[in-house]
C-alpha cells in the first residue's frame, strides 16, 4: 500500500459521516439455493461427452493465435504444439483444472455487497455489451456514456441485482482506446456493488487491475473483478482475450472462460455435440489460466443459443438452449468449477410478449441448471444488440421471483399453518385470521412494476401497459438516485490515474 493510501485510510471521518446520512437503497444478498439442481442428462451421456471432449483436445486440438508465450507454456506442460495448434494429451487439461477454486469471494467497495461465486450461490449481473440502446422516448440509437451511467445507477438501485456488471452498453461517443476508463469510473463512483474489468486489450485489463488496486488500497490477493473472456468458437483462443486472461490470472482476478456458441453455426446442431465442444473449449481455457497462475479463480462459462435456419438469426428461450445449459451445469459441477450461463435473453426488438416468454424461460433455466454467476440477467433485447432501461427494470423486478424460488418452501411449524386451518374451519376465509395477519407482509413476492389493480382503476389511470409502467418507474428511480459516498482523496487519486492514462493514450 502506498504512503498516500495509508494516510488516506487513516482519516475517513468525513466519509463515515456522509455514509451515516446517505440515502440508502435496499439490496438483497446474493442467492443461496435451497432447491436441487436439475440433472437433466443421464450419467452415461455425461461420460460420453467427457470422453469425447478429451478426444477433441488430443486429436483435433485448439488454436492459440498470435500468442507465442501461450504456445511455450503449453509445450512446457507436455502438449503437442504444431504451429499455433495445441493438442492436449488426454487427462492433462482436466488435471490442470483441479487447481482452480470451486468457490471464491469477489469484494465490493461496500463490504455488505461482497458476493461468493460458486457452491450453492447465485449472483445476478446485468446486460453486457450492446452497442445500441432503446428506450421509451428515443427509440433505437447508438449508446452513449450517459446511457452507460443510467444503467449503472439502475443496477445500484435494483434490489434483486447483486452486481454492477461490466460493459452494460458500449458508449460509442467515447474513443475506443479510453472508454474503458470512463466505464470503470462509472462503476466505481456511481455504485458500490462488485464490477467487471475490461477485456478488449491486455493493457485495458492492466488499467482495470490498477484502478481496483487504488480503490481497495491494494488487492493483496483479493478478487475485486470477475471479467468475461470469450472463446472464438470453434476451438480458437485469440491473443486479445488470452492477453486479458493472463493479466487477470496473474493478479488473481477472476475470469469467466466462456465459449460464444450459436448452435448450427459455431457448434454442431446436436445437443451432445455442442456440449462436447463447450467442455473441450472451457477445459482448455481454464487449464491455460492455471498454467499462468495456479489457483487463479475462474468460472466455467456457457453462452449457447440455437439458430433460426430460415433467417440465420440466433434464437433464445428455446428447448435446445435449455438442454445445453442444463448439461453444461452438470459438467461444471463434475469439474468442481463455478458455472456461468443464462440470463434475460430474447431475440425480440421490443419489451413485448416475445421478450417476456423468452426471458422467463431463460431465467428459470438458469436457476434450475445451477448457475452461479448470471450475466445478462436484466436489460437485454434484440439478441444482445440492444440494452433497454425499461426492459432492465422489468427484468430486475422479475429477479425477485428467482430469489423466492431458490429459497424453497419452508415446512416449519409456522409454515404448516395448522393454527390457521383450525381457526378458519369449513366455509370461512383466511383474510382476517391471526396467521395471515402475522405473515402477510412477507408471505408473497411483490412486484414493483406489474399492474394487478381492478380494471376500473387501471382504466382510470390511463390503461398503461408494462412498457409505460416501466417508463414511469424509470423516471422515479432516476429522480431518487443518490450516489453512494466515496472518500474524496480516493476519488481524486482515481481521477488522477485516469487523467494520466488518458494523456498517455492520446500521445500513443
Amino acid at each position: 500500500m502506498s504512503e498516500t493510501a495509508t494516510r488516506r485510510r487513516g482519516g475517513g471521518g468525513a466519509a463515515r459521516r456522509a455514509e451515516r446520512t446517505a440515502v440508502r437503497f435496499d439490496c438483497a444478498g446474493y442467492i443461496t439455493r435451497k432447491v436441487p439442481d436439475l440433472d437433466y442428462h443421464p450419467e452415461e451421456a455425461l461420460a460420453v461427452i467427457e470422453a469425447n471432449a478429451d478426444t477433441v483436445l488430443q486429436e483435433i486440438g485448439v488454436v492459440f493465435s498470435e500468442n507465442p508465450k501461450a504456445l511455450e507454456r503449453w509445450r512446457d506442460a507436455g502438449a503437442d504444439v504444431q504451429g499455433e495448434r495445441v493438442r492436449i494429451p488426454k487427462g492433462l487439461a482436466r488435471k490442470l483444472c483441479e487447481t482452480a477454486p470451486g468457490e471464491f469471494e469477489q469484494i465490493a467497495r461496500n463490504p455488505d455487497r461482497n458476493v461468493r461465486i460458486g457452491g450453492r450461490n447465485l449472483v445476478l449481473a446485468p446486460v453486457y455489451g450492446p452497442p445500441f440502446v432503446r428506450d421509451g422516448h428515443g427509440g433505437r440509437r447508438y449508446a452513449t456514456m450517459e446511457d452507460f451511467r443510467t444503467f449503472v445507477k439502475l443496477g445500484y438501485m435494483s434490489k434483486w441485482l447483486h452486481h454492477s456488471g461490466g460493459t452494460v452498453c458500449e458508449p460509442t461517443d467515447i474513443p475506443v482506446a479510453e472508454r474503458h476508463l470512463d466505464m470503470l469510473m462509472a462503476h466505481i463512483t456511481l455504485s458500490d456493488k462488485p464490477f467487471m474489468g475490461s477485456v478488449t486489450d491486455p493493457s485495458r485489463a492492466a488499467d482495470s487491475v490498477a484502478m481496483a488496486d487504488i480503490l481497495f488500497g491494494g488487492l493483496n490477493g483479493r478478487t475485486a473483478m470477475t471479467s468475461l473472456v470469450n472463446i472464438n468458437s470453434p476451438l480458437t483462443f485469440d491473443a486479445t482475450m488470452m492477453g486479458a486472461l493472463e493479466t487477470y490470472a496473474e493478479a488473481m482476478q477472476a475470469c469467466i472462460v466462456s465459449p460464444f456458441i450459436v448452435g448450427g453455426a459455431m457448434a454442431p446442431v446436436s445437443t451432445i455435440g455442442t456440449l462436447t465442444q463447450v467442455l473441450a473449449e472451457v477445459m482448455a481455457g481454464v487449464a491455460y489460466s492455471q498454467l499462468v497462475k495456479p489457483g487463479a479463480p475462474v468460472i466455467f462459462g456457457a453462452f449457447v443459443t440455437s439458430i433460426d435456419m430460415n433467417s440465420g438469426a440466433p434464437t433464445f428461450g428455446t428447448p435446445e438452449a435449455a438442454q445445453v445449459t442444463y448439461g453444461a451445469g452438470q459438467l461444471a459441477r463434475r469439474l468442481g468449477l463455478p458455472f456461468r450461463s443464462a440470463g434475460g435473453f430474447t431475440g425480440s426488438k421490443l419489451p413485448d410478449a416475445q421478450a417476456g416468454y423468452e426471458s422467463a424461460n431463460s431465467l428459470n433455466m438458469g436457476l434450475l441448471s445451477g448457475v452461479n454467476f448470471m450475466l445478462h440477467a436484466c436489460g437485454w433485447l434484440e439478441g444482445g444488440l440492444v440494452a433497454s432501461p425499461e426492459k432492465f427494470i422489468m427484468d430486475a423486478d422479475q429477479l425477485g421471483t428467482l430469489h423466492k424460488l431458490a429459497a424453497g418452501a419452508p415446512h416449519d411449524e409456522g409454515a404448516q399453518a395448522m393454527d390457521a386451518l383450525r381457526e378458519v374451519g369449513p366455509g370461512g376465509h383466511y383474510l382476517g385470521c391471526a396467521h395471515t395477519q402475522a405473515n402477510y407482509r412477507d408471505a408473497f413476492w411483490r412486484t414493483e412494476v406489474l399492474d394487478y389493480k381492478p380494471f376500473e382503476t387501471w382504466d382510470e389511470e390511463g390503461g398503461r401497459d408494462t412498457m409505460a409502467l416501466a417508463t414511469a418507474r424509470l423516471e422515479k428511480m432516476m429522480g431518487d438516485y443518490v450516489a453512494p459516498p466515496l472518500d474524496a482523496a480516493l476519488a481524486e487519486e482515481l481521477e488522477s490515474f485516469v487523467a494520466r492514462r488518458r494523456g498517455e493514450l492520446a500521445e500513443s
